[in-house]
């Protein structure tokens, strides 16, 4: 579907609607096309699980949930000197 600015504007809620029944609405300025609205599904990214698995591990002699040695958090309280 193809309309212009000024419509746009007056019926957007529509417009909004049938973007997100997968139809895609060019929106003109001076009968030259500006932007495209479309419904979000089509941005949403496909997520893939375990696509990392193998790529980092963690030592089973490190305690994850230690408190942090004191040089190490004066770094991320922004105390270091350097």
């Amino acid at each position: 579907m193809a309309t212009n600015v000024h419509d746009a504007k007056t019926h957007f809620s529509k417009l909004l609607e049938r973007a997100s029944h997968g139809e895609d609405v060019v929106i003109s300025k001076s009968g030259v096309p500006v932007a495209v609205l479309v419904g979000i599904d089509r941005y949403k990214p496909k997520r893939e699980l375990g696509f990392a698995a193998g790529a980092f591990s963690m030592s089973d002699l490190t305690d994850f949930n230690a408190p942090l040695d004191p040089e190490t958090l004066a770094l991320f309280n922004g105390e270091s000197e350097h």
